[in-house]
């Protein structure tokens, strides 16, 4: 059964990355990694770079920030291949591949709350699995038969996940009835037949998840790697939520060197006075994912 009919047809051999900004507050230097990484990897393998906005979680998002990350990334010489794809517009899609995970009784209503879940552990145990649930005040869990907790990464090399947290039924519609971001991601990356993508340490668990979903959904994967996320000290990541500085639209060539640094890449010195083309031309011919460092976390130098 074919859940998802991907938008573009399935060639293995070519390469579809993408980067996917959710629009709740403006690109920082964590921000900038990502872009530049998955696009760096995409182009030095004669690839497409896809631009999705995350926009399913009206509550978290800033006003104007979707317009003013399209905005900062051609700023920084970051220029998408195809139209933007957002997630708010592919809620038909969603609600098809619901349909069909409810069809196939791959699907079931949970009322557990978190409390709940946190007194039994933190891991959910399946309690509304065999209930029949009704549908009001109830979240939508997936029957994780799969249940991947371990992979191979294209940076991080092995990983190895909690074992109970991956064979855990989790969530693909919240409670409040937004859709959550194990259903979007997947069906999204399937929909535009995304081949890699290049992502922050931060995803390593929800990434064998999504392995587990691709196969309930009976699709391929794409390969998947992890970068070192920037921290300002141990475990302390740059976000959004942290309140992480905006990178400067006005002034890209700074912050774009850094973050080759930052990503192993070792630039020449002199193009820290180059232009932004002409420092990404370089960076497109030298990538190495190879250089990237494996660690999971680099605490930045203030």
């Amino acid at each position: 059964m074919e859940f998802i009919k991907p938008l573009r047809p399935d060639n293995a051999s070519y390469y579809r990355g993408r980067f996917a900004p959710s629009p709740s507050g403006l690109l920082h230097f964590g921000s900038l990694i990502a872009a530049l990484a998955s696009y760096l990897d995409a182009k030095h393998n004669n690839g497409q770079w896809l631009l999705r906005i995350e926009d399913i979680d009206p509550p978290r998002e800033q006003s104007g920030a979707s317009s003013e990350i399209l905005k900062t990334l051609e700023s920084y010489g970051l220029h998408w291949d195809e139209d933007v794809l957002y997630q708010s517009q592919q809620s038909a899609i969603y609600h098809e591949v619901l349909a069909e995970l409810a069809e196939q009784k791959l699907s079931y209503y949970c009322r557990c709350t978190r409390a709940q879940i946190k007194a039994q552990g933190g891991i959910y145990q399946g309690q509304c699995k065999n209930l029949a649930q009704p549908a009001n005040n109830s979240a939508i869990r997936i029957n994780n038969t799969v249940g991947i907790s371990q992979y191979n990464d294209l940076i991080q090399t092995q990983v190895t996940c909690d074992t109970k947290l991956a064979q855990e039924d989790f969530i693909v519609v919240r409670k409040d009835g937004l859709f959550a971001y194990q259903l979007a991601v997947v069906v999204d990356d399937i929909y535009q037949n995304i081949s890699h993508v290049i992502r922050g340490c931060d995803l390593l668990e929800p990434t064998a998840r999504q392995l587990s979903f691709y196969q309930i959904l009976q699709h391929n994967a794409p390969k998947f790697g992890h970068f070192p996320l920037a921290v300002s000290k141990p475990g302390f990541k740059l976000s959004k939520q942290n309140s992480a500085p905006a990178i400067d639209k006005n002034n890209p060539l700074p912050s774009l060197f850094s973050a080759l640094v930052f990503l192993g890449q070792h630039p020449p010195n002199g193009l820290q006075t180059a232009s932004v083309d002409e420092l990404l031309t370089w960076a497109i011919t030298h990538w190495s994912i190879a250089q990237v460092p494996k660690s999971q976390e680099i605490i930045l130098q203030v």
